[in-house]
């Protein structure tokens, strides 16, 4: 057989002959074969494989040696023997050199045909040594490579014991002599492949004997380090950086800068070199090594160093700037540098004559990343233009390129100073891990970045800190489901009583996401936030319908179909809910009511519809309207004598001075097509028909408005609610069909709450539809968010009398742009006022950036209960209301206003929590309430208020038990059992990495010792820096875009 193999390859026939002939060979491995015919076939085909002389040999060496091996195990066995390996791996194959890809590759094959025979155990002893000898002998990148994946497959062959750790060590000097001479973007990005499998090689060998990463990291030092003129070690050992425990960091950083064996000349090549690893694509945390090594020298007083380094590596950080992937870890060292090296403006002159350009070239783009890159390094050049002041010529230029950048106050600049000086960091070594230094004060438990996801993380966090929500989840019965509900508790508890710093949410992630939304890139948390709390609506909807039909099951009724009961269910979904026990928790917690109601100016016929909402998407009032938004009775107005306030008559297009048309008002801003809506005839569209109805018509003008320092009003969320409840006239393109007069007219259109939530959800419409450019653009205005929030309710007990003729094909609560409407310019409304609910402020989620499509979301919550005594409001009759409407606009101080003064005299605004994805830090409310005007692409984008009452309001919880009154409800076993196994493993990898700490300490010739492995290492967030940690040279710098 193997004459009739080795004659077809060499043949002339075609080769779709060839392919039926070789098939034919592969099926007679089944037939029986003495040992000598084995061996010629096993000799042929190895020829095959390792000289073939093109590829369709090769291919026919591997198929048929893997068919006959399978069948003729014992000869392939006695033909693969340790001999045989050891010659291929000492001498080669006849022509082939023993350190040719295709020999590792024939003998990594080989293993795996011999896997579960007794004599691959002399095979692993033998590659064991073998593989330390080739380690030894610097092997090039794709040798090593093979080797790697060999080794990665078969962890049997890696050394074990002392020659472990020579292995490891031999392994990073080697790492140290890859070289790669080609420029061609193909090659560059396959060596940098075959690096990373050697690194992640030297990572698993770390992992499994913990005892290797000390003696790698000391070789690792020894290679930077050298001043052997004669050898550079290559900057391939960046690659090495991202596998090192950034636990370690003190540790190591303080051994190092106080190892009186370190001298001076070694330790400035060993950071010059570490800087020159900036240039490594797929190098993480070398900005964070550099920058704690730098910090590390200052606290010594070793500025020697320090200032040698910064001038012979300043220009080439700068340069890094210009490379994408790079860019945030050279920023972050670029501005370590600088801002520390204050004795003298050299350093920073250097740079200045590159600066111009970088700008320029950076403006010209036009992408967000990079707008957001120029507004750091903007204040940065400020900060050093402040300190080296004196020198017009050289900064003129620089000054005119960043002109359109905000410049930092003079108090801000002095603070970034004054703690990036030299002097400042005796103390601060540990600073650059202060996200990895355990669980968070607060207690809180943080979520960490799966690929951004922080649109999901900042939800989840809001919605888990709406206290009422959180017990009510955790207090659900669900053993035995497998629902999106089971799978949110199950992410609640562990966030609740997890021992761990962050919690990896994946499954809860892979389940809720939307189908539309792409992994791993940026998304609309309000989207996401929609869907989650339709899909757990439409879940229990179904859940309900399968039990009571199981229920009637048991009872003898009749067996209805899956199909019945998914129509039930979508009958149940469609049809309102009106007593407390047919709702689902969904409905009960975020579910509130809205009434739309459209009269028709001609006939003055009305038409009615209420629709459920779980969110309220207020859009932004355009500027001249502010002072119009608050529309009441005019029997119910104070006297005009009253300096706060201004009473105009307007029949028509007002052209007074100093008074607002509603009518016209709206045209201020640009209209914006709402991607959702279905049916564009329904759209919303701005118009230029000012005609307004004949009858005289009263305008609010609240004098008493917060303003910004330009003038420019900053409008409140109460603003933007009244704006969205404001009566707006239909005319022009948007005029309403009237059944009754069977045509197109004019109508006006009010909209009014008739069933508030418990918990009120507000999404604010920052991203409008720039018709010009085609692009959903941000709105960057900052708002002003109310600790006390009051919604007019107006509360109808039958709603029989509602028209069911008049159907709108547009959902009010599902409006993604910001749109413009045309405001009612009459204050002629029905004389009962409605009343006010009060809310307080439990959550924001703030969007960072300038793009629905990239940014960065966290969140500011706190804890909030409908029972607490502390929050109680003043729940008078209607009057109070009233009376608490009009002190509003009359400039004095509202009850509201009251309760809120009172609240901060409590202290309780400062009782808040900042979660950035694995990061939470306390807060204050005035955090949040500075959070635009401190960083003003940071913008408060969803809100959630919890309704005050004097019960929660819920019926069917355990209150009444005295189980969870004061606190969450009791786990179910199910869960408990699975956080407690989770915080035992926790407990059991701290202890093993203390006891690693404490052996390694006692064998060690230095004091530094790892500490330990943490696999669940925060991916980062949004940006390369992670959930709000470092990266910069200001706060700033925790918000990558």
């Amino acid at each position: 057989m193997d004459k009739i193999l080795e004659g077809l390859v060499s043949s002339s026939h075609p080769l779709p002959l060839k392919r039926v002939i070789v098939r034919k060979v592969v099926e007679s491995a089944e037939n029986w074969l003495d040992e000598a015919q084995c061996e010629a076939m096993f000799d042929l085909t190895t020829r095959l494989i390792l000289e073939g002389q093109d590829p369709f040999q090769r291919q026919v060496g591997h198929q048929v040696l893997e068919a006959y091996a399978r069948y003729h195990r014992p000869e392939f066995e006695s033909f693969f023997n340790k001999t045989f390996v050891l010659g291929l791996l000492q001498q080669g194959y006849h022509s082939l050199d023993r350190k040719d890809v295709a020999i590792l590759d024939y003998i990594h094959n080989g293993l795996r045909l011999i896997m579960s025979c007794p004599s691959v155990l002399d095979l692993f002893s033998l590659l064991q040594v073998e593989v330390l000898r080739m380690v030894c002998e610097r092997p090039e990148p794709q040798l090593c490579a093979r080797l790697s994946d060999l080794l990665t497959d078969f962890v049997q062959c890696i050394p074990k014991g002392k020659l472990s750790i020579t292995f490891c060590q031999q392994l990073v000097r080697t790492i140290g002599h890859f070289q790669c001479v080609s420029t061609q973007e193909k090659e560059l990005r396959e060596y940098v492949s075959q690096v990373t499998k050697v690194s992640n090689l030297l990572q698993n060998i770390w992992k499994a004997e913990p005892s290797t990463l000390l003696p790698s990291l000391q070789e690792v030092f020894a290679s930077i380090s050298s001043t052997d003129a004669s050898f550079e070690p290559s900057v391939a050992l960046a690659s090495l950086v991202q596998h090192i425990p950034l636990q370690m960091i003190t540790v190591l950083i303080r051994s190092l800068t106080t190892d009186p064996n370190v001298k001076d000349a070694s330790m400035t090549q060993a950071l010059c070199r570490m800087i020159d690893w900036l240039s490594w694509p797929l190098a993480q945390h070398v900005d964070t090594w550099v920058i704690a090594l730098l910090k590390g020298l200052a606290a010594v007083q070793k500025f020697t160093i320090l200032i040698d380094v910064t001038l012979l590596k300043i220009e080439l950080v700068f340069n890094r700037l210009w490379f994408p992937l790079v860019r945030p870890g050279a920023l972050a060292v670029l501005s370590h540098m600088l801002l520390s090296f204050q004795h003298s403006p050299e350093a920073f002159h250097l740079i200045v004559p590159h600066v111009v350009n970088l700008v320029h070239s950076f403006k010209s783009d036009g992408l967000p990343s990079s707008t957001a890159f120029l507004v750091q390094l903007t204040e940065l050049i400020h900060c050093m233009m402040y300190h080296y002041s004196g020198f017009p010529d050289l900064y003129e230029p620089i000054l005119e390129a960043v002109k359109d950048f905000p410049k930092p106050s003079e108090e801000k600049i002095k603070l970034i100073l004054n703690q990036s000086a030299w002097t400042s960091q005796s103390n601060s070594l540990a600073s650059c891990l202060s996200r990895l230094s355990g669980k968070s004060e607060t207690g809180k438990t943080g979520l960490i970045n799966l690929g951004n996801t922080c649109y999901m993380n900042s939800v989840i966090q809001a919605l888990f800190m709406a206290t009422d929500f959180r017990r009510q989840v955790l207090s659900l019965n669900l053993n035995g489901c497998n629902s999106l509900m089971k799978k949110l508790q199950h992410l609640f508890a562990f966030l609740a009583h997890t021992q761990r710093e962050a919690y990896a949410p994946r499954i809860f992630f892979e389940a809720s996401r939307p189908p539309w939304f792409t992994p791993r890139s940026q998304q609309d948390c309000s989207e996401y936030l929609r869907f989650l709390l339709d899909r757990l609506h439409e879940e229990e909807k179904i859940l309900k319908v399968q039990s009571s039909h199981k229920l009637s099951e048991s009872m003898g009724y009749n067996e209805t179909s899956l199909q019945e009961v998914a129509s039930k269910a979508a009958v149940l979904t469609e049809t309102p809910c009106t007593s407390d026990g047919e709702k689902t928790l969904i409905e009960k917690m975020f579910g509130g009511k809205l009434r739309t109601h459209i009269r028709c100016l001609n006939c003055r016929s009305t038409s009615q519809k209420v629709e459920a909402f779980t969110d309220l998407s207020l859009a932004f009032c355009p500027s001249s309207s502010v002072e119009n938004l608050s529309f009441q009775d005019p029997a119910s107005l104070p006297s005009t004598q009253d300096g706060g306030l201004m009473q105009a008559s307007v029949p028509g297009p007002s052209k007074e001075p100093g008074v607002c048309n509603p009518a016209t008002a709206a045209f201020v801003c640009d209209s914006a097509v709402n991607e959702r809506m279905v049916d564009s005839s329904d759209e919303f569209r701005c118009t230029e028909d000012t005609s307004v109805p004949n009858d005289s018509s009263k305008i609010l003008v609240n004098k008493d408005v917060p303003q910004k320092p330009g003038g420019e009003i900053t409008p409140s969320v109460t603003d933007l609610l009244h704006y969205f409840l404001a009566p707006e006239i239909l005319t022009g393109d948007n005029q309403y069909y009237c059944e009754n007069c069977a045509s197109l007219q004019n109508a006006e259109k009010t909209m009014q709450i008739t069933e508030e939530p418990e918990y009120l959800i507000l999404t604010l419409l920052r991203f409008s539809y720039d018709q010009k450019y085609h692009v959903r653009r941000k709105i960057l205005d900052n708002v002003s968010l109310p600790l006390v929030l009051e919604l007019p309710v107006k509360r109808t007990t039958s709603f029989s009398s509602l028209s069911e003729s008049w159907s709108l094909d547009v959902d009010f609560t599902d409006i993604s742009e910001n749109l413009a409407k045309k405001l009612k310019p009459s204050g002629t409304e029905e004389a009962c006022c409605p009343k006010l609910v009060p809310y307080l402020l439990s959550s924001v989620v703030v969007h960072s950036g300038v793009s629905s499509e990239s940014g960065h979301y966290y969140s500011y919550a706190r804890n909030i209960t409908g029972t607490e005594s502390s929050y109680q409001m003043c729940h008078q009759p209607e009057t109070l209301a009233l009376a608490s409407s009009q002190s509003h606009l009359l400039g004095r101080d509202s009850p509201s206003a009251v309760i809120e003064q009172d609240l901060e005299n409590k202290e309780i605004s400062k009782e808040w929590f900042l979660f950035n994805d694995s990061r939470v830090t306390f807060t204050s409310f005035q955090s949040v309430q500075k959070i635009t005007s401190r960083f003003p692409k940071d913008t408060a984008y969803v809100l959630l208020y919890k309704k005050q009452n004097s019960t929660n309001g819920l019926s069917g919880n355990n209150s009444t038990s005295g189980l969870w009154v004061n606190g969450d409800p009791p786990l179910q076993k199910e869960l408990m059992d699975a956080i407690t196994k989770d915080n035992k493993l926790y407990l059991q990898e701290q202890e093993l990495n203390a006891r690693a700490r404490a052996l390694q300490a006692a064998s060690a010739s230095c004091s530094f010792r790892p500490n330990g492995f943490d696999d669940n290492d925060p991916p980062g967030s949004c940006g390369p820096t992670g959930g709000g940690g470092g990266g910069g040279f200001n706060t700033v710098g925790r918000l990558v875009f």
